[in-house]
């Protein structure tokens, strides 16, 4: 019997729910002469209890009392098939700051933006539907990023970024998790055993 997949209502368990590792193919398509970014990398989440330091630092550049945050996540990308380290330079942390104690509402507060790479506190709300919406204002440009669940293993995600002239970038992406090796290597004896049986 299989179980009813159930959307997470909250950031924190967004997060929890987000955490491992994706494979991500997007595309993006760009408004003015920018070259594609359009491509396969993968998406590496980490949860970031609330005992973390960097909330602690991340707060405090924004002047927000780190005693209001629930915790969060780290999110690092990475090409797709490239084994070194993964490159800080293509890293964020992002802490949840809910409106109230039903988490429906929200900021987030990001060490370094999407957009523009500075710290950034951006808005966050989840629909009835589960979808999570997250709208940002940077200095020159707003983003609104959707995201939501199909089932625990596979999400989308689509945003956009807008100028003064209008909608410069629409990006859209489909993310898989990634089964871990000790994953795998279960699902692997389990076959195995079916197999003598």
């Amino acid at each position: 019997m299989l179980m009813q997949f159930i959307s997470p209502m909250t950031m924190m368990n967004f997060f929890r729910q987000s955490e491992g590792t994706w494979f991500i193919q997007r595309h993006v398509q760009h408004f003015d002469l920018v070259a594609d970014e359009s491509g396969e990398s993968n998406l590496i989440v980490n949860i970031v209890e609330k005992t973390d330091p960097r909330v602690k630092t991340a707060c405090e550049e924004q002047g927000i009392d780190p005693a209001l945050a629930m915790g969060g996540a780290s999110f690092i990308w990475q090409d797709n098939l490239d084994e070194r380290q993964p490159n800080p330079d293509y890293a964020a942390v992002l802490i949840d700051i809910p409106d109230d104690e039903k988490g429906l509402t929200g900021k987030l507060i990001r060490d370094r933006g999407y957009v523009e790479k500075i710290p950034v506190i951006s808005r966050y709300w989840f629909g009835k539907d589960g979808i999570l919406t997250i709208d940002t204002e940077y200095d020159n440009n707003q983003g609104q990023e959707r995201c939501w669940f199909i089932n625990g293993d596979f999400r989308v995600r689509v945003g956009t970024v807008r100028t003064v002239n209008g909608i410069n970038l629409v990006s859209y992406c489909s993310e898989r998790r990634c089964v871990s090796q000790e994953r795998l290597e279960q699902m692997i004896q389990r076959n195995l055993a079916r197999n003598k049986e």
